[in-house]
């Protein structure tokens, strides 16, 4: 049996709570555009077969590995590794894995609360009818009226890091809990207005055809590695938040079970972004695999032209900022959590604390954008501030945490304390199956990413 613990943080009242926090955590920008756009580069429907098969075989191993570090561990990240690590007679190094995940979730937030700010933002403009009868030129010199201003960067970056700030420091069962338990419905639901509205536009046959027909003829081995890489940074693995969610899991949860719902749950809102999205951006005319520019440029030019444009672009950056806040809030926990658990520190302080250290980097990474553009960190790296941050977690922290976790878990520890936490019989076919994809399929796969990310495969 499991050794007894209770998480002086608290824990989730039940394990559907949890999915939905672990689901708002993977549910992010990313989803809501960055999938959709690679989906048309990079083959359309065998995209989405390679995508789904990358999720099942990397993405689905490594959650549960994490989920049950930190169900175990019962502490945030650093302090579960370590005690799992002194339980199971290993080096106390391997808390070093933990560190990673932090310091990663510490790096991203910093730069994605700039991004953040950019969602209040348009949300705020939408609210307002900004883009009624935008041009495509005007709608260039909002985006770069913004990212150009240092004031609005930081103001929006401040705005959106305190809304996380007030979740994170009301605790789990007030603030983490009752946060999901009302944006994920909410962001499901507009999410589905949105999908219903593009069903009556002429461009929803046109979305169906581009996302679902394969085209294998451009399918070549740096789309599946794209695959690869996007089906392990959807699911916010390596950066210590699913570990840290899983720390308040309930005892009597199953981890395959709700791992699995979380997966299906954040795959299907990937899909269904783009089914939401790409109707309207057909029926424009315009083009879809614009990255960046598609939010911030293209659609709010073609909400100012289209009938309800109003409503729905406001529906739209409502949805966006949601996505951001759920992603958010899990970013921030890990480093709280630690923070609470060594020092003296409430919880609302030890928040306090951490959310003005990711303030200020954000604050950096927002001006490396407009008047610090000329500064770099690190004179080996021909990088801003903001792009340093994402290079340096996206590319070698989160890539090293995933491989780490699989190691940890599936060749370090005991079969025995893995089937405890697990509730699998040792000679089924389910654990059989995860072991091996968690020893040898993972590892591989991340180890392929890791390599193609930094330009050496």
């Amino acid at each position: 049996m499991p050794k007894i613990r209770r998480s002086m943080h608290g824990h989730w009242s039940s394990g559907v709570v949890f999915v939905l926090a672990a689901t708002g955590s993977a549910v992010g920008l990313g989803n809501l555009w960055r999938f959709p756009y690679l989906v048309g580069e990079s083959g359309g429907g065998a995209f989405v077969l390679i995508y789904l098969l990358c999720i099942l075989l990397v993405g689905t191993p490594i959650m549960i590995a994490e989920v049950m570090l930190g169900r175990r561990g019962r502490r945030s990240p650093i302090n579960s590794l370590r005690v799992i690590a002194r339980e199971e007679g290993l080096s106390p190094n391997w808390q070093l894995l933990g560190w990673m995940g932090v310091v990663a979730g510490f790096m991203i937030l910093s730069f994605y609360s700039v991004v953040g700010g950019w969602t209040l933002f348009y949300s705020v403009e939408a609210l307002q009818g900004a883009f009624s009868g935008i041009s495509g030129n005007q709608a260039g010199q909002v985006f770069a009226g913004l990212v150009d201003s240092a004031w609005l960067v930081v103001g929006w970056h401040t705005a959106f890091i305190l809304i996380l700030f007030v979740i994170v420091a009301a605790g789990v069962r007030k603030g983490l809990q009752r946060a999901v338990t009302i944006l994920m419905p909410m962001l499901f639901a507009l999410l589905v207005l949105l999908v219903l509205h593009g069903m009556t536009t002429g461009g929803f046959a046109a979305t169906v055809q581009f996302m679902f027909k394969p085209d294998f003829s451009v399918v070549d081995a740096t789309t599946v590695l794209t695959a690869l890489g996007q089906a392990f940074f959807t699911l916010s693995l390596g950066m210590g938040a699913i570990m840290v969610y899983g720390a308040y899991l309930p005892s009597s949860t199953s981890i395959p079970g709700t791992t699995a719902w979380i997966v299906g749950m954040d795959t299907l809102t990937a899909i269904i972004a783009g089914l939401a999205i790409f109707p309207i951006v057909f029926a424009a005319n315009m083009e879809p695999a614009q990255g960046t520019s598609l939010v911030f440029i293209t659609l709010p030019v073609v909400f100012g032209e289209i009938p309800f444009g109003f409503v729905l672009g406001v529906m739209f950056f409502a949805l966006l900022t949601l996505a951001a806040v759920t992603s958010g809030i899990s970013l921030l926990e890990p480093a709280v959590a630690y923070i609470t658990e060594v020092s003296r520190l409430r919880r609302a302080w030890a928040a306090a604390a951490v959310t003005a250290a990711i303030w200020l980097m954000g604050v950096a990474a927002g001006l490396s954008l407009n008047i610090w553009s000329d500064v770099r960190l690190l004179p080996f790296m021909d990088q801003g501030i903001f792009d340093m941050l994402e290079f340096i977690s996206s590319n070698i922290l989160l890539p090293l945490g995933g491989l780490l976790t699989a190691v940890f878990v599936a060749w370090c520890m005991t079969r025995k304390t893995v089937l405890s936490e697990l509730d699998l019989h040792s000679h089924g076919q389910t654990y059989k199956i995860w072991l091996f994809a968690t020893r040898y399929i993972a590892p591989t796969a991340v180890i392929l990413v890791f390599l193609h990310s930094i330009g050496l495969f």
